[in-house]
Formats: structure tokens, sequence, C-alpha cells
């Protein structure tokens, strides 16, 4: 057997595709811009940067490009990893890269949460790779052909390595993913990142992220850098002395980029932390809404939510030059009959945009999955994505036995979406961001990049402006926002392209509930669920 560890080995690492369909895969979009996909996969670039580097890397990103046989034979050996809606493409990627008699290495959120779904693997690694591809390259020194890695143990941040960007093509992007933290401190019944990440986040230092961003800069990269934390005000005092010295290195580079990030709804309560990402040019924050009712805020544990009015956080993030992606679900035990109506008030009272409507999902191994289980109300393989509709939370869900009508829990995501991304409810929406956004960008593009963003804006007028179901809405949002407010017009304007695509998302959602309720209303939804509890074992 060719020695793996110590000589050139030529090394390829294959991000598997995501559905089409998927809120977060906005390739229409993306063309515009003249981009393939919104971001490159963070999690590869950090492993190529564990791995030995005298080996020889290739990245391939089957959502910008094919993934030819040519590129497996020529390598040794082959790694892959992804979450839970990647589920089905990594298990087919697996079966073709061993018809090829390749050794395939398997990591990442979904095979770490359920490693027997990935037996078929020749290695597993699983948990942090900072502490388990060690484990594994000790092994693989030894002439191991397979094994399985985990470990309980966290990673030291302070000791992360810089991914190897160098081994995308910047331009295929539309962001760039970069890490700060992991883990959250917060307790929400069902979420999996406290489970994988633990509840004390832990931070790479300043000096790390500056590095990280030097890297980028001195590759050329320019534009929008997402901070993928899952909760980026885990800490607030961490994130506040981030931003301070990143305002100096971005001011000393004449702010080559501006950022995104994820946080929760406190985020609004802190001005001086929003004064420090508006001095270093944040511009989106998804914020982790889930439901305007208390109640049900309360007994999912998401209880840093309670009691705080989104249509106030959501304003103040505007003042501040930031728009909120929000994140909502249905189907929780304790929802309202209302909850339909309640969410569409609370979407457009707030002026959310992207609302990602999500169907409560039991992730593996969460409070939520545990409790469910004990209730004798979780499905068998529950978290198994089998079918041609598993394509993410938006889509699909409610793997266990609702105490809602099943139905009635359709309808209403039928609903929500149906009236959220009716035109003009949207460009409502859209409306209020526009004009109450105060932005005070500092990132500037270069020449190119400005008739860059004139060709894509010249795109999106014909495609939404001259359609026969947005024009009136698109040209009337036009001229309000550059008569009232024009340093709104470029929100606005990318607002109104990522409508296309959740246009499109809509049409298939509805499309696959009416199927879904159809089945039931046939089946009736006791034989249903006898049918996906089957050969379930109750607990003693």
């Amino acid at each position: 057997m060719k020695d793996l560890h110590d000589g050139h080995t030529k090394c390829l690492l294959v991000q598997t595709k995501f559905s089409g369909f998927s809120f977060w895969n906005y390739q229409e979009v993306c063309y515009m811009v003249g981009a393939k996909y919104p971001a490159s996969s963070l999690g590869l670039l950090t492993v190529a940067a564990l791995l030995p580097q005298h080996w020889i890397f290739r990245l391939i990103d089957e959502n910008v490009e094919p993934l030819l046989n040519d590129h497996l034979k020529w390598a040794d050996i082959v790694f892959t990893g992804g979450m839970l809606p990647q589920q089905k493409s990594m298990l087919n990627f697996i079966k073709r890269v061993h018809d090829l008699d390749r050794i395939v290495v398997v990591g990442g959120p979904d095979p770490t949460s359920q490693p027997d779904v990935y037996l078929e693997a020749d290695f597993l690694v699983l948990g942090e790779g900072e502490v388990t591809i060690p484990m594994f390259l000790n092994d693989l020194q030894k002439g191991a052909k397979s094994g399985r890695y985990f470990s309980e143990e966290k990673a030291n941040m302070l000791n992360a390595v810089v991914p190897r960007y160098d081994l995308i093509n910047f331009r295929n992007y539309l962001m760039i993913g970069l890490q700060f933290s992991r883990g959250c401190p917060f307790n929400c019944e069902f979420c999996d990142i406290i489970e994988l990440y633990g509840r004390i986040p832990r931070f790479k230092s300043n000096e790390q992220v500056i590095k990280e961003l030097q890297s980028l800069y001195d590759l050329g990269y320019r534009g929008h850098i997402d901070i993928v934390d899952d909760n980026f005000i885990g800490n607030k005092k961490k994130a506040k002395d981030l931003l301070r010295e990143l305002k100096t290195w971005t001011k000393n580079h004449r702010y080559p980029f501006y950022f995104s990030t994820e946080a929760s709804l406190n985020l609004a309560d802190d001005d001086e932390l929003l004064q420090l990402m508006k001095d270093v040019d944040f511009r989106y924050v998804f914020l982790g809404i889930e439901t305007p009712e208390n109640d049900t805020l309360i007994l999912n544990k998401k209880t840093q939510n309670v009691n705080k009015p989104i249509e106030n956080a959501v304003e103040k993030l505007l003042s501040y030059g930031i728009v909120s992606n929000g994140g909502y679900i249905i189907g929780f035990d304790s929802e309202s009959k209302q909850i339909a109506d309640n969410m569409i008030d609370s979407i457009q009272k707030s002026g959310i945009c992207m609302a990602m409507i999500g169907l409560l999902y039991a992730l593996p191994n969460t409070q939520l999955t545990r409790r469910l289980a004990s209730e004798c109300r979780l499905f068998q393989h529950a978290s198994r994505s089998i079918g041609e509709n598993d394509i993410d939370q938006t889509t699909s869900g409610l793997n266990f036995i609702t105490l809602i009508s099943r139905t009635e829990i359709l309808k209403n995501f039928i609903r929500v979406i149906n009236v959220i991304y009716e035109p003009s409810n949207y460009y409502k929406r859209v409306v209020f961001t526009s004009l109450n956004i105060r932005p005070h960008y500092k990132n500037t593009p270069n020449f190119k990049t400005r008739l860059i963003y004139l060709r894509s804006f010249l795109r999106v007028c014909n495609r939404v402006g001259f359609n026969s179901a947005t024009g009136f809405y698109y040209w009337k949002m036009f001229f309000t926002v550059i008569f009232r407010n024009p340093k709104g017009i470029e929100t606005a304007v990318n607002l109104a392209a990522m409508f296309i695509h959740f246009q499109k998302q809509k049409e298939y959602g509805i499309s696959l509930m009416k199927h879904m309720i159809g089945e039931l209303e046939k089946t009736g939804e006791k034989a249903y669920y006898a049918k996906m509890m089957e050969n379930n074992q109750r607990p003693d």
C-alpha cells in the first residue's frame, strides 16, 4: 500500500451537492452577479489546513462544478463532510469513490451526529477535526486502511489553523466564510449546536482572526465575509474586543471587506456593540426568531427571545445599517391555533424580507429528540435522509408524532409562505427595510466591481422589472426609495433579486405540502403514524 502519510499524497476534498430548492441555495441570484454559489465550504478548507502540508491538495465543490471520474482517479485519498441536508449526496458520493477503488474519509456535523449512517466510509473522523484528525493521521502512518475516530474533547480555538483559502476560486462565491467561535451559551431544546460544540463558547484570539483576514487580503479577495458563528454574540465582551481590533485593521487596509453573521435577538439591546459592528461594515444578521409566541419560546427554552418585540429589534438594527434575516419554525407542540396569522403579522410588521420558514425537525442527539423518544413519538430512522424531498428544514421536518393535527401544521406552513412571498407583501417589506435603513458603508467597490454591479442591476431590472407578476411593485419600490432614501437603493435592489429565489422556493414548498396533505387525507393521520413508527421500540 502506498505511504499516504509521508509521501506526496494527492488529496481530493469534495463538497457534495445541496438541493437546488434549499433556502440557502439561491444560485439564480448568484448568476446575476457572476458567481455560481452563495458560499464555499469552510469546513473542508479547515480540514486541508489540518492535514500534512506536504500533501498535494485539490478541492471540488459540486455546487459550482461537476465532479469527474478523472478527479477521483487522480486522488490517492478523498475527503468529504457535511450536514444533514447533504446526507443523501454524501452517501452516493461514498459509493462512487469506492466504485473507483479509492479511499474515502468522512466527517462533519451529520456523520458526527449519526455515524452509523456512514459505515461504508473507510475512515470516519468525527467530532472536532483539530482533535480527531491527528488520531486519524497517526493510524494512517501505521498503514491503517480503515478506522473511526471520536473524542469528547473540544478543540482549543487558540490553536486554530488558517483555512486553505487558496484552494478555491473566489469568483465562484458571493461570500467567504470565517469562524470566530464555536458553541452557544443558550439552551434551546431543538438546537444541535450545543450538543456538537457545547454551551461554553470558545474563541479564536483577535490576532488569529486578523491573520485569517490578512490571508484573504493577500490572496486578493475583496468583498463579503460571513462570520459563520452560530451566535456571534455568545460572549458580548469577546465580540466587542474583536470588533475594536477589526476596526483598526480594516481602516488601515481601506475597508476591503464587509460582514454578515448570525446572532440572537438580544443583539438589539446593546448600542455599543451595534456601533462597533457599524464601524467595521456589518450589513446582514440572521436572527433565530423561531416564533412570535412567548409561551412556545418558554417551553422550548428559547428564553432569550421572550418579551422582545421583534419589530423594534429589527428597526434598531436598520438604524445601524444592518438588515435582519429571520428564522421561523412551525410545528411546536404548544403553538396556538393563530400561529399562521401571528407569524405573518410578525414578519410583515418587522419588515423582514428574507424569512426562513421551517418545519420543526428533531435533529439527532438534541434535547427535543431525547424527549420525543421518551414519549414514543419519534419516527423510526427519524434523521435518515432517504427521499427526494429531504432538502432542509423548509420542506423536511415533523419527523415525529405531532400533538397538533399534522394536516393543520402543513396548512399553516402553506398559509405563511403563500402570504409573505406574495409579491405585494414582499415588496411592502422591501420598501419598509429600504426606507428605514441608515447605511454607512465603508467597503467601496473598485471600478471593475462597479461594472459587475451595474450589469447585475440591469439583469435584476430585466428579470423582475419587466415581469408581469412583479414589475409594478418593483418600479414602485424603486422610485419610492430613490426619492425618499437613496442610500437604501442598494439594499432594495438586492432584496428584489432575492425574491426570484423565494418565489421559486415558495412554489415548490406549497406543491410539496399539498401533496403531503393529500396523502394524509387519503390514509388518515393515525395510519400514517403507525407506518412511520413501525418497528420502533418502546422504552422499558
